[in-house]
């Protein structure tokens, strides 16, 4: 590959895979690229680990509020209403919103999941394995982090699947097949209908949390204060918001390609069963190796230079997290899936905007492919895995697999 041949707007060629060799090309040749944008102004794309590192952690110069932190341009109004979404916000408004949300999201309420986890993780299995067959993304790897999050927020069984489908629609915006009418016209009203009926949820969320207590994070959300502020109505709907579909997406797209990449290693998966001690470093070398997010922009706030180049006030930097994470001068053999690495990726981001439930999704990881490695035995695929037609989320929208059948547990 050519460096003229280099296209990261070209959706259809992240739909069939991750442009690792584009992002190669890249590191060595451009890593501070200008990538023109059909209907955009046009971005710089950031490649290497170094310089992906040092961006997000400089909000000062480059704000994740000033256009948003996700690389399509919005509008007046949609802008508006995104910065009022944590992943959106600049310090100091971050850091305090950060720290209210943190008061109820601890770690005490995250190791208190953990035999729960377990138990989910028991029954999704039970869920498949005398079948032989299933879907892995709908029936395995999007059932753990949609039931943990739901559990934890106290969201009733029967609203479950409507919020799922919810998140699918606000993740998928660039692919047709998830958006409920199989199109993308008219793509910004039914995000809109989508976002409302996520927000007139969250509110009846908030109304019973208030009216009946309980030890969930709803209510820690609601009672949490800072400095004598709680979370507005409209505060807790965004979180919710986030919480949704940032930690149910992003855990279901880690599980799916992680177990993708096992299939595609027999002997490291065949290890993995034998070695249950290695199940930390597969789950964080699974995290560098397939991240569940391309990207993420930031916006200038000053002129500045990154390695020589001149950057102009309030121009649109995208940093690449698959590129960064197989940087070959931070990991060695950077294109090689090794269970036994002990690398510093940066799957979860760095600096302000570090994912909030890192220590969750991690438990998760572990749990499922601790179960997948006991129980599930000959795994292959059936078919081709279908891929989210996106630049954003590296996702996985079907992936047929066949097994041995075995007992339930329960």
């Amino acid at each position: 590959m050519q460096l003229s041949d280099v296209n990261l707007v070209d959706l259809e060629r992240f739909q069939r895979s991750v442009p690792h060799e584009m992002f190669a090309v890249l590191r060595r040749e451009a890593p501070v690229f200008w990538q023109d944008e059909p209907g955009g102004p046009g971005y710089w794309a950031i490649t290497k680990y170094e310089d992906v590192k040092a961006i997000s952690r400089n909000p000062g110069l480059f704000s994740s509020a000033r256009r948003g932190a996700l690389v399509r341009e919005p509008d007046a109004h949609m802008l508006e209403v995104t910065r009022k979404i944590m992943l959106n916000m600049d310090p100091p408004q971050h850091r305090q919103y950060r720290n209210l949300v943190n008061k109820a999201f601890t770690p005490r309420m995250i190791n208190a999941l953990h035999h729960r986890i377990q138990e989910l993780v028991g029954e999704i299995i039970d869920g498949v394995i005398e079948r032989g067959t299933c879907d892995f993304v709908e029936d395995v790897a999007a059932q753990l982090p949609m039931l943990a999050i739901c559990e934890m927020m106290g969201v009733p069984a029967e609203d479950r699947t409507r919020i799922y489908n919810l998140g699918n629609q606000m993740i998928g915006f660039d692919d047709p097949e998830l958006q409920p009418d199989g199109s993308l016209v008219n793509e910004e009203q039914k995000n809109d209908e989508a976002f409302g009926e996520m927000f007139m949820y969250a509110t009846k969320l908030r109304d019973r949390a208030l009216a009946e207590p309980r030890d969930d994070l709803a209510t820690g959300l609601v009672h949490a204060e800072l400095d004598g502020e709680k979370l507005s109505e409209e505060e807790f709907q965004f979180f919710f918001l986030l919480l949704l579909v940032a930690g149910n997406e992003t855990t279901r797209t880690v599980t799916s390609n992680g177990m993708l990449t096992l299939l595609d290693h027999p002997d490291q998966l065949a290890e993995l069963r034998r070695e249950q001690d290695l199940l930390p470093s597969a789950v964080e070398e699974i995290l560098r190796f397939a991240p569940a997010v391309h990207c993420f922009r930031r916006q200038t706030m000053a002129a500045t230079e990154i390695r020589g180049q001149a950057i102009a006030e309030n121009a649109k930097v995208v940093v690449w997290y698959p590129s960064a994470n197989r940087d070959e001068e931070i990991f060695d053999d950077a294109q090689t899936f090794d269970i036994h690495r002990k690398a510093d990726h940066l799957a979860f981001g760095v600096g302000e905007h570090f994912c909030l439930g890192a220590n969750l999704a991690r438990m998760e990881l572990q749990e499922i492919f601790r179960g997948i490695t006991q129980r599930m035995h000959d795994i292959e695929l059936v078919a081709p895995p279908r891929r989210l037609r996106s630049n954003f989320i590296n996702g996985v929208k079907e992936a047929q697999i066949r097994f041995r059948t075995g007992p339930r547990l329960t």
